[in-house]
């Protein structure tokens, strides 16, 4: 257990963080997970840190307390997002800020600090999470997808930029996957999604992790800076 590779996934309380956590320690990682509410997963390779991802300090010390109980960081699953599903005129400042905060920033401060402990072995795998509501341009969730559009930018920037220490940084793009994200959203307008996907049905977790696991995979050294969107839904965004 102690040569294990050592993975953080955020937002690990619930829906996909609670399945990418408990697939990862089943398949041999050490997993340290974080939520904002206490951890509820009990494994003896499991360590939880409550936590809000946009605070800085709490997630330097994080990443200061994993790297000192397990001695590295392999890779990162930066799960953890809100939305905000409301037409922009009946969307408050504060809830526009509140979504940045964690999907941006979050997503930001996890990812800088990975790498600095990736860098000195010369090795990692940061996997960002983006969603397809981005380039569907979806009507409604305007502070959602365009926190997760700036994630898509940061993942292709911070990829050149740690490629020289052996870090790569892809995101996947889930198309709705029934968790509790999505379980307000009116039916007709899950339909109406659904249907502007090249495969027009929910993604599942065994999608996401079939994403995760390639590129997680030694051999996928030499892709970095990519975004794969689920579905069948293109990253351009056009319409049909």
């Amino acid at each position: 257990m102690s040569d294990s590779p050592v993975m953080v996934v955020t937002g690990t309380s619930k829906g996909i963080g609670r399945y990418l956590a408990e697939y990862y320690l089943a398949r041999g990682f050490r997993v340290a997970g974080c939520s904002r509410g206490e951890g509820t997963l009990n494994d003896s390779g499991y360590l939880h840190f409550q936590l809000d991802v946009g605070d800085e300090k709490a997630v330097v010390g994080m990443f200061r307390d994993v790297a000192k109980a397990w001695g590295r960081i392999d890779a990162l699953l930066n799960n953890a997002g809100i939305a905000s599903m409301n037409h922009v005129l009946l969307t408050p400042g504060k809830t526009f800020s509140d979504v940045f905060r964690t999907n941006v920033l979050g997503s930001f401060l996890f990812a800088r600090e990975a790498a600095k402990h990736m860098m000195k072995r010369k090795t990692g795998r940061i996997i960002n999470f983006a969603t397809v509501a981005s380039p569907l341009r979806l009507e409604g969730e305007a502070a959602y997808a365009a926190s997760k559009a700036a994630v898509v930018n940061f993942t292709e920037i911070m990829a050149r930029e740690v490629a020289g220490f052996g870090i790569t940084v892809n995101a996947v793009g889930p198309t709705p996957v029934p968790t509790d994200l999505i379980k307000n959203v009116p039916q007709e307008k899950m339909d109406a999604l659904l249907a502007r996907q090249a495969i027009a049905r929910f993604g599942t977790m065994e999608d996401i992790v079939n994403v995760t696991d390639f590129f997680l995979r030694p051999e996928s050294e030499f892709v970095t800076g990519q975004v794969l969107y689920l579905g069948g839904v293109p990253s351009c965004g056009s319409r049909r």
